[in-house]
């Protein structure tokens, strides 16, 4: 007789969970869709659901709302917190975008440390943004020793994605000769 109100009680939670999976991302894409419709005040509320019980995209997206003010008042500190939440779960959007705040002292103080953290984080995970982040860093030797070779070496991975902000720095630094040879062969290709 336990047996059967056990296993019956396993059944009910097995059917439950994709239930709630299901619902879970479709609040979730709600929020996409009435962010993207210019829908705002339902974003919000669909993403502050679903932020609060640890999704890590939608406390990105409350972070990207109040750094923008998007539909909230612009809030650099609150920004800052979305991004730690979600950065501490390994989005590396989130990591790169808390990088940037440390960066420039944005809702959080100034410090180059903590940026190098998170850009370095997001880095290796393979964000463009924060491997250009990074390499920035090490260019201009913002909370490091200034090093040439690991600018070029973050920039390139960024460039090898397409982006277009690396591939910039990746040639400036070929044209000016920054930790190469100058090569405006290598700048123009970049």
């Amino acid at each position: 007789m336990h047996f059967k109100s056990i296993f019956g009680a396993f059944i009910l939670i097995l059917l439950f969970i994709p239930l709630t999976l299901i619902t879970t991302q479709a609040d979730y894409q709600s929020g996409v869709n009435a962010y993207r419709a210019g829908d705002f005040k339902t974003a919000y509320k669909e993403f502050l659901a679903e932020a609060q019980q640890g999704n890590a995209k939608a406390q990105y997206n409350l972070g990207i709302m109040h750094h923008n003010g998007k539909g909230v008042p612009k809030d650099y500190r609150i920004s800052a917190d979305w991004f730690e939440k979600a950065a501490n779960q390994e989005l590396a959007l989130a990591q790169h975008s808390l990088g940037t705040m440390y960066r420039k002292g944005q809702g959080v103080p100034q410090d180059y440390g903590e940026a190098i953290k998170w850009f370095r984080k997001a880095a290796e995970q393979g964000d463009h943004g924060g491997q250009t982040n990074l390499g920035f860093m090490y260019r201009y030797g913002l909370g490091v020793p200034q090093d040439y070779g690991e600018a070029i070496k973050w920039y390139r991975k960024a460039a090898k994605q397409g982006y277009a902000l690396a591939q910039t720095n990746l040639g400036l630094m070929y044209q000016n000769g920054e930790g190469v040879s100058q090569d405006y062969g290598e700048a123009v290709k970049w």
